[in-house]
């Protein structure tokens, strides 16, 4: 391993994201009585501009006045090359309390970009004299985004987790597809007759894992689009949770059990990893360095496998 050590990426649970217009009051209690981990109440692509001022005010109410239990609370912002963003930072900053968590930036392209909201949220943290620090998620939404995936994981104390923007990545990267999220259906290999479909996310989603992982920053899988499809959306989510991401976004009601059922480990892959990590002491206590477990080879880079699991059902348990 490198001399660096990789950093912990917050211990918080993060299988569901689900998310809601500011500007549909009737939404905050029923997103509060839900089962999702994170709730992001948005500002930006699901209110009109008409409505923007409305929907500010409408999140900093809800936020200061609805029970959200233990769940993490975040705003998604407006972009930055919006004359919204700013507003956004400053009333949200000085008119809620300690319930807000994150700020969610979208369309982030550059460190740059995460450096002008952090210094426009650390001014007014000192000013109105905030303790509890704001954490920042972004989204990868544009090919300027992927290129910089590293340098803007690593922008800010305040970066917590990384989503990718399927939509508005696959615009600006001028792909043909109008779907969101999901295999497509020009997107594959034929071999022998048959075709065969990949995924067009994949190196995408990869490059985020890396660079959150490198940095302490939770990867997170964004939406998919087709609430009919709940075959597609368990087959993104697992291919997701494969790739080393721990949740994802939800924007319908009905996927929040689908995410919750894919990032949680199943009692089965628990027990597995128990047993492996129990197997691994015994081996150590005999003075070898590696064992074997239902027939295949386990060792030191096995403990750590079954430690991630065993790590993120006891975070779940007891969350």
């Amino acid at each position: 391993m490198s001399f660096r050590l990789q950093p912990a990426a917050p211990a918080r649970p993060n299988r569901c994201q689900l998310f809601g217009p500011a500007s549909n009051t009737k939404l905050f209690a029923k997103m509060a009585a839900s089962a999702a981990d994170v709730i992001n109440i948005d500002l930006e692509d699901s209110v009109a501009p008409s409505d923007k001022d409305m929907a500010r005010a409408n999140a900093i109410e809800a936020i200061n006045t609805i029970d959200w239990g233990n769940k993490t609370i975040s705003v998604r912002i407006n972009g930055l090359d919006t004359p919204y963003w700013y507003r956004d930072v400053v009333d949200l900053m000085e008119q809620t309390g300690d319930r807000l968590d994150q700020i969610m930036i979208p369309k982030v392209g550059c460190a740059a970009d995460i450096y002008a909201v952090d210094a426009l949220v650390t001014a007014i943290e000192a000013a109105k004299g905030r303790t509890k620090r704001i954490d920042f998620e972004v989204i990868i939404e544009s090919a300027a985004g992927i290129a910089h995936v590293e340098e803007i994981a690593a922008a800010s104390p305040r970066m917590a987790a990384m989503s990718l923007g399927a939509a508005d990545f696959a615009a600006s990267m001028g792909m043909q597809t109008t779907g969101i999220g999901g295999t497509q259906e020009n997107y594959y290999m034929l071999h022998e007759g048959q075709k065969h479909w990949s995924d067009p996310w994949h190196w995408a989603q990869a490059a985020i894992v890396a660079a959150c992982r490198t940095h302490g920053v939770l990867p997170v899988d964004g939406p998919f689009g087709d609430f009919s499809d709940d075959e597609g959306y368990i087959a993104q989510a697992k291919r997701s949770a494969t790739l080393g991401m721990v949740g994802k976004w939800a924007i319908h009601p009905k996927q929040i059990a689908l995410a919750n059922e894919v990032f949680t480990p199943s009692e089965e892959a628990v027990t597995e990893a128990r047993e492996i990590l129990a197997a691994m002491e015994q081996a150590k206590a005999n003075g070898e360095g590696a064992t074997v477990y239902k027939g295949r080879l386990v060792d030191i880079a096995s403990i750590k496998q079954a430690e991630v699991i065993v790590a993120q059902a006891e975070l779940i348990a007891n969350s």
